[in-house]
């Protein structure tokens, strides 16, 4: 009896067996309730209630309140913390109960780089499966486990583990974050719905986050769109580029062959001109020679008779004098008028502006031979773009509110007043022009307009989506067209201007596009003359014919621009 009267029946709390004992008490009273683990260091405060002295400690460290974390019972003054032995000793078996029947394995017990480890774990930090909102703690699942089993802390809310959790707690009623005011555009608390933001309308914040997923989807895929859009281009520009630089190459090809047949024809001049200023020469030498010659006979004979003359002079016979006294000079020859010219360039000038004209008429000769091959090339061009001609009509549900269209559709000036044109979002108002009625999305087409009479103008095709409101040169590489200047003289423009220098004033201009190649070509149809050409165009859009006939001031260009009916030639 004596030996029973003892609590326990004299057994120290080391003597009980664990599981059994663990019948008795429930394994709750061995964990802390702020980290959740098996306790270390507990003590016991005035409501009855068991802490881990660190964990207690800190908690009121951080608190406003000294109060209890779990029934929020408040304490005047700091309570002093004295270790609990009683449980301090039951947590000791406890945990190494936990140790022999929870044995872990070696890949739990190691860190995983860049993954958020758990809080709680001394020594070897294991990788945190779970965030605890209300405890402010990332678990792994070892001391994640309480949370499923006991009542109190399976409420809590869990999360996947991130970090900085307590920037998802609510700074003014330390409750975590759970909903979204849409009014205000922030996240709050479930108190926050009962006092600031109770008129507010709130949503789950999961509710908010699917909204906002959709949202930035759809953000994406347009980003994705404008990504691609100008990708393509760039390929557009990089292919102009290229296309551009071998029609540059082919230029100066031709033009080499022009100025080096040129250049044979100056040489063959110069040869010629060479070879008239060494016959001259050498004719002059000849004719030189031959009156040295003479007139060196003329002195012999001369030295001859004066030899004569001395001997008769000094003579001591009488007869013999005057049977010579009829003596005669030789004939004399008069040498006055006779000259030998150094200049050998008289009449060069003559020569030369002779040879000039004769290279002048080679030049112009293969100039035409040239222009005769392009022509027969144009002829071929026409010959074959003819067959895709199209019959456009106006569409005057695009025409500019000054620009005057014919019944039939073909035809388009400027008016002298404002037309009373139905409103339409489809009508330019910012430029006089107008779209045909009909856009094309593949293919080839053709047609041809006659700009007679016109001192300002432009043709081409356009984008179904080119500007029409407020300044349309922001768009200006939604449209492909050639055009008059009044001041300036001819020009081709898409994304940059390009001056053009035209032989002759075109009277009828053909536009050929080739969709799928991205080819927009101009040409003159009665000189048989390729005015301009845009290759390595993407198009995405439908295209639309393209006439703008410009103002018209004190009757100068009040000629209209007109769709011409295409002849094909067979």
């Amino acid at each position: 009896m004596e030996a029973n009267s003892q609590p326990n029946g004299g057994k120290t709390p080391a003597d009980f067996d664990m599981p059994s004992f663990c019948n008795v008490l429930l394994e709750e009273q061995f964990y802390c309730s702020i980290c959740l683990d098996v306790f270390s260091d507990p003590v016991s405060i005035f409501c009855g209630h068991n802490f881990c002295k660190a964990c207690i400690s800190q908690y009121w460290d951080s608190a406003v309140l000294c109060q209890c974390p779990l029934c929020k019972e408040q304490f005047d003054i700091r309570p002093k913390l004295c270790t609990n032995t009683f449980i301090s000793e039951m947590a000791t078996q406890f945990r190494k109960s936990i140790c022999v029947n929870n044995k872990l394995s070696l890949h739990q017990l190691s860190e995983e780089p860049g993954k958020m480890v758990c809080d709680v774990c001394n020594g070897t930090k294991l990788r945190a499966l779970k965030s605890c909102l209300e405890c402010q703690t990332s678990y792994c699942e070892t001391h994640l486990e309480p949370h499923h089993r006991v009542a109190g802390l399976r409420r809590h809310k869990l999360i996947n583990p991130v970090a900085n959790l307590e920037d998802r707690m609510c700074k003014k009623h330390d409750r975590y974050l759970e909903l979204f005011c849409m009014t205000d555009q922030m996240c709050v608390c479930q108190y926050c719905t009962e006092a600031d933001h109770k008129t507010h309308h709130t949503v789950s914040l999961e509710e908010e986050c699917r909204a906002r997923k959709a949202h930035l989807g759809k953000m994406e895929a347009e980003m994705q769109q404008l990504i691609q859009e100008r990708r393509k281009k760039v390929q557009e520009i990089k292919r102009s580029v290229e296309l551009s630089k071998k029609d540059a190459e082919r230029e100066i090809e031709d033009s080499m062959q022009v100025f080096t047949a040129l250049v044979r024809s100056v040489q063959r001049s110069q040869a010629k001109f060479a070879e008239v200023i060494k016959e001259r020469e050498r004719e002059n030498q000849r004719r030189s020679e031959e009156l040295v010659s003479e007139l060196e006979k003329e002195i012999t004979e001369l030295q001859r008779s004066c030899t004569e003359l001395e001997v008769l002079s000094h003579t001591e016979d009488h007869l013999h004098l005057l049977q010579r006294s009829t003596f005669n000079l030789p004939p004399k020859k008069d040498w006055s008028d006779i000259r030998v010219h150094s200049d050998l360039c008289v009449g060069n000038m003559t020569r030369a502006l002779f040879q000039m004209e004769e290279t002048s008429r080679e030049f112009r000769e293969l100039e035409e031979k040239f222009n005769t091959a392009a022509g027969r090339l144009c002829d071929d061009a026409l010959r074959m773009m003819r067959q895709y001609s199209v019959d456009v009509t106006l569409d005057s549900d695009t025409a500019f509110p000054f620009l005057s269209l014919s019944k039939d559709k073909k035809e388009v000036m400027c008016a002298s007043k404002r037309k009373d044109y139905p409103i339409c979002k489809k009508r330019f108002n910012n430029s006089f022009s107008v779209l045909g009625n009909e856009g094309f999305s593949s293919g080839r087409f053709y047609y041809e307009v006659e700009v007679k009479g016109k001192t300002w103008w432009w043709l081409g095709v356009a984008s179904e989506s080119i500007v029409r409101e407020g300044n349309s040169t922001v768009n200006s590489d939604r449209l492909w067209t050639v055009w008059l200047n009044g001041q300036s003289g001819y020009g081709a423009r898409s994304y940059y201007p390009v001056p053009l220098s035209l032989r002759k004033k075109p009277q009828k201009v053909g536009v050929f596009v080739d969709y799928e190649n991205g080819h927009v070509s101009f040409y003159d149809v009665e000189a048989r003359f390729h005015i301009y050409s845009f290759n390595g165009c993407l198009f995405t859009e439908k295209l639309f014919p393209y006439f703008n006939p410009y103002l018209s001031c004190s009757g100068e260009n009040s000629a209209p621009l007109v769709i011409s009916p295409v002849t094909i030639i067979e």
